[in-house]
């Protein structure tokens, strides 16, 4: 036992280490969603840490930042008797809320189809849809449709480009985050790539959470519906009440 225990110890040692390895830092790791809350700019930052000398062969950088994925039915519209009306729908099996991707360069120069098949980085990637209707037989649009639609209101993000990557060793880059998030755990990720193919990666979190107001009146329409109701429905009552006694009194005078 003694003897198989030396040769593991030894085997092991033997294994090559990691030799370029992502140390990160995050502006911040937890974002507040308030009230009076209109976005937020997440700063990602960080250097590639070497236990030998730069290869020839540059490195290139991406990093992506996901949130909560969940299913979403998407809808396609057909102009039927004089309006527009639904007609076949798809349901997505997930999606995430907010999906970025940032680069040094174009994507599809800095990562190869196998690796992106393999992580799942790029936008198209990163969405699930396993099938659709035997009578839907474009069901590629509905997932096109829904890119374009979240891409239009700032929630999906492809910048290629935009990773700062000084001497081959610090990188920086700077992703905004809408108004309309989704609460909950945001992966980020950083893949080192050479020529295509990923050498390293790293993973940590940014928690998006609701606060003050926000949290109060989100925790009580999920954990208490009834009493959530009947406190909307008081201040609708009230709201309309106010609005018609000061219609009055504008009127008398």
């Amino acid at each position: 036992m003694r003897l198989l225990l030396a040769l593991f110890l030894l085997c092991l040692s033997a294994l090559p280490g990691r030799t370029e390895e992502v140390v990160l830092g995050l502006s911040t790791d937890k974002v507040a969603i308030t009230t009076s809350f209109n976005g937020s700019e997440i700063l990602i930052f960080g250097a590639i840490k070497r236990e030998t000398p730069i290869k020839d062969e540059p490195l290139e950088i991406v990093i992506t930042v996901a949130g909560p994925s969940d299913p979403v039915l998407v809808r396609r519209k057909a102009h039927r008797y004089g309006m527009w009306i639904n007609t076949d729908a798809v349901m997505v099996d997930a999606a995430p809320s907010f999906y970025a991707v940032a680069t040094t360069g174009p994507l599809r120069q800095v990562l190869s189809q196998t690796e992106d098949l393999r992580h799942k980085i790029s936008i198209e990637r990163a969405i699930r849809s396993v099938g659709a209707p035997d009578n839907i037989r474009d069901s590629a649009r509905f997932t096109d449709a829904l890119i374009r639609i979240r891409d239009d209101h700032g929630l999906y993000q492809e910048l290629e480009g935009t990773v700062a990557f000084d001497q081959q060793t610090l990188f920086r880059t700077a992703i905004d985050m809408p108004a309309d998030l989704t609460e909950g755990d945001y992966s980020t990720r950083i893949f080192l790539t050479r020529g295509g193919a990923v050498v390293s990666q790293y993973e940590t979190v940014i928690n998006v959470r609701k606060v003050g107001l926000e949290r109060w009146l989100y925790v009580l329409s999920r954990q208490h519906a009834v009493l959530y109701g009947l406190l909307s429905l008081t201040i609708a009552i009230v709201a309309g009440w106010g609005a018609s006694a000061g219609f009055s009194l504008l009127r008398n005078r």
